[in-house]
Order: structure tokens, then C-alpha cells, then sequence
């Protein structure tokens, strides 16, 4: 029994369901926010969507500002731009709006705003996160507009280091959105790409989040169900947009796999990581990629377990039959097989695998695979998504 320590917490508060946007005003009230930054997507900043909600917030008569500097993976310019627009309005709240990168961009922004140290000084390490002035840290609510990453109930946020080219885990509790406003309306939208990129996503965060080690049994149950409501939902959001349930489920998927993975995470996302800071690529599709040739990697140490996810989510054949179910999912997704079906021209040397397995092996996400993931180990699955041989 002495192993059976652990530390759990929970997301916060979710208004969840269709037309809940409309209660915007209300939440920025709960929270006591009366002058809210409005942090955003450039794409989405141009889209009706955003110009609808920016209403509902004129029609309250909420004084607000707009901030949509965002990167699909957001670096230090952005925040730094941010955080300068949020004091110079002198905002006290933040309204983070959109897919994972605005999500985390706006959180960052509401908690680096008051401090006096570099973002740095807070990366998920340790304790580094009682160096910040907790007092100091914004309000924020988040409205996802995707369903993948669950950063809207998430602690932390990610930002890549332009010096040296490194996703860094930026954590803190009081990241954690004070109200989350789930609308699947606003996920309607979505083009096919972006459904499938943060719906793996979701998958990869319920996957790994299960396949940990650790004693977290409300993490592996919020997983397995996440894992189910993928697979049966992510292809019909995928071949229709407009089907607001299957939207909803994977709304949910996304939120469970983000309260799940406080478990931990693996070598898909360390993995992905690297090559998402270094090529630009979409974080989701990223990690759809790695996905089944990281499963393979970690058999030995997950096979039961997966046979039992396998029995819940009704797919046969156990860990073989799991496996070939990802791949199956992943075609219909029109997901590449490999890496270079997803980065074109892609022409890695020796020098820049090396350097992707060296920043894998110290992501943040890495301790969490269930097999050690060494430098060799981080390279031959580099070599395997790369061949396309699982």
C-alpha cells in the first residue's frame, strides 16, 4: 500500500452545453471582471463567431480590448505583445477564446502581467510555481472553440522559448480558468483538418494520461470513457461538421483528457513537442502522427492495460486490436502516416534528429511514458514515424 500515494484535483466550473455563450456577461460578472482582454486567434479574430461574442459584450456594456498575436504555437513575442496591450488598457481579467493556442496564450497572459520575474522562472519544474505572486495573477475565463487540447481546464500553459527553440510548461494553480463557458456551437465551424488535429489530440492526452504509471484511478477512469467518446465520435464530427452532438461529446473528451493527464503524459507529446517548436506543425496532427509507433514502443509495459481499455471502448483483439483501431481512425482522419506527409520536404540530417531526441528526453512530458524514453529510444521512434514503420 505504500505506493498508493498520489494528488488529484479537479477542473473547475463548466457551463457546458449549446447557446451558452450568451451567458458571457454573466460569468465576467461572477468572476468580478469588469474590464476583460479578449485574447484570440488571428483567424478566428476575422471570423463572425468572434464578432458575435464581442457583442454580446458591447451590448452589456463591458469595456473590453482585443488581442490576437497568436501563433498556432505561441511564442515569448507573443506573450510579451500581450501582456503589453493587457497593461495598457488596464485590463483585470482575461477572456481566453479559441483553440489551445489562444487558450494558453490568454492564461499566460493573466498570470504574467503581474510579476516581476521572467516567464521562465515558472516553468513546471519542482516547485517553481510558489516563486509567483499568486495575488498578482489575473482572472480568467475560457471559451474553447475546439475540442482537443482541454487547456481551458487546464493549470498551465505552454510557450516556446525563440532563443532556444523549446516548448516550456509554464505552471501555476491559479491558471486554472476561474469559468469555463463549453459551447459546441462555436465549434461548427471547424474545417475538417483542425476537427481531426485537436480530436487526436484529445486522444493522445486520454491515451497517455491512461497508460502512466502512478496510482491515479480517477485519472484512468475520466480516461477510458474520453478514449471511448473519441472513437465514437471524432469521425462523425469529421464527416459532419454541423452534428452539434457528436460536437459535444467531443467537447467532453477534450475537457476529460485535460483533467486526466494531471496524471501524466508520454512520449507522444515529447516527441511532438520538439518537432512542433521546430517545424511549425500542428500540435494535434503532430501527435496523431507519433501515436502508434510510441504505442508500439511502450507494449511491453501497457499491454493488459490497453486490453482492458480495448474490452471498454468494444473494440476486439486486445492490445493488436487497439492498435490496428488507431490506425484505422487515423486513415479515416486522412491523418499522415508519416512525418513527411505531414511536413513537406522534410530532409532531417543526423545533426537535427539529434537534436529532437535531446530536447524529447528532457521534455517535461517524458517522465511520464511508461518506458524509460533514452536518446536511442527517442531516435528509433524518431526513424520509425519518419519510414512509417510501426
Amino acid at each position: 500500500m505504500s505506493k498508493l500515494v498520489s494528488k488529484w484535483n479537479y477542473p473547475t466550473t463548466v457551463r457546458f452545453g449549446q447557446g451558452r455563450i450568451s451567458e458571457l456577461p454573466d460569468a465576467l460578472a461572477a468572476t468580478g471582471i469588469k474590464r476583460p482582454l479578449f485574447v484570440t486567434d488571428p483567424g478566428l479574430a476575422k471570423l463572425p463567431v468572434v464578432a458575435r461574442t464581442l457583442k454580446l459584450l458591447a451590448d452589456a456594456k463591458v469595456p473590453h480590448g482585443v488581442f490576437s498575436e497568436v501563433k498556432p504555437n505561441p511564442v515569448e513575442s507573443n506573450l510579451a505583445a500581450g501582456i503589453e496591450v493587457y497593461k495598457k488598457g488596464k485590463h483585470d481579467g482575461v477572456i481566453a477564446f479559441g483553440g489551445g493556442s489562444a487558450l494558453d496564450l490568454g492564461k499566460l497572459i493573466a498570470f504574467q502581467a503581474g510579476q516581476t520575474r521572467p516567464v521562465w522562472d515558472f516553468e513546471d519544474i519542482g516547485d517553481w510555481w510558489t516563486r509567483a505572486d499568486a495575488d498578482a495573477i489575473a482572472p480568467i475565463i475560457a471559451v474553447p472553440t475546439t475540442a482537443g487540447t482541454g487547456s481551458e481546464v487546464g493549470r498551465a500553459g505552454v510557450v516556446t522559448h525563440e532563443a532556444t527553440h523549446t516548448k516550456k510548461v509554464i505552471f501555476h494553480p491559479k491558471m486554472l480558468p476561474s469559468i469555463v463557458i463549453a459551447d459546441p456551437e462555436l465549434t461548427s465551424g471547424m474545417p475538417p483538418f483542425i476537427t481531426a488535429g485537436t480530436g487526436m489530440d484529445a486522444l493522445a492526452h486520454c491515451l497517455e494520461a491512461y497508460c502512466a504509471p502512478g496510482y491515479h484511478p480517477m485519472a484512468d477512469g475520466i480516461a477510458v470513457e474520453g478514449i471511448r467518446l473519441v472513437f465514437e465520435n471524432l469521425p462523425k464530427a469529421y464527416a459532419d461538421g454541423k452534428d452539434l452532438t457528436a460536437r459535444a461529446h467531443m467537447m467532453s473528451a477534450a475537457a476529460m483528457g485535460a483533467a486526466a493527464f494531471q496524471k501524466g503524459l508520454g512520449a507522444i507529446h515529447s516527441l511532438s513537442h520538439p518537432v512542433g517548436a521546430l517545424y511549425d506543425t500542428h500540435h494535434g496532427m503532430t501527435n496523431a502522427v507519433f501515436m502508434p509507433y510510441v504505442l508500439a514502443f511502450n507494449r511491453d509495459a501497457v499491454e493488459d492495460r490497453i486490453a482492458r481499455l480495448a474490452a471498454y471502448v468494444g473494440i476486439k483483439g486486445g492490445f493488436d486490436g487497439f492498435a490496428k483501431a488507431v490506425l484505422k481512425l487515423r486513415k479515416e482522419l486522412k491523418v499522415p502516416h508519416a512525418l513527411p506527409g505531414l511536413i513537406k520536404g522534410l530532409d532531417m540530417d543526423k545533426k537535427r534528429k539529434n537534436l529532437i531526441a535531446d530536447m524529447a528526453v528532457v521534455d517535461p512530458t517524458a517522465g511520464g511514458n511508461p518506458v524509460k524514453l533514452t536518446k536511442k529510444a527517442a531516435l528509433a521512434l524518431l526513424d520509425k514515424a519518419i519510414e512509417g514503420t510501426v
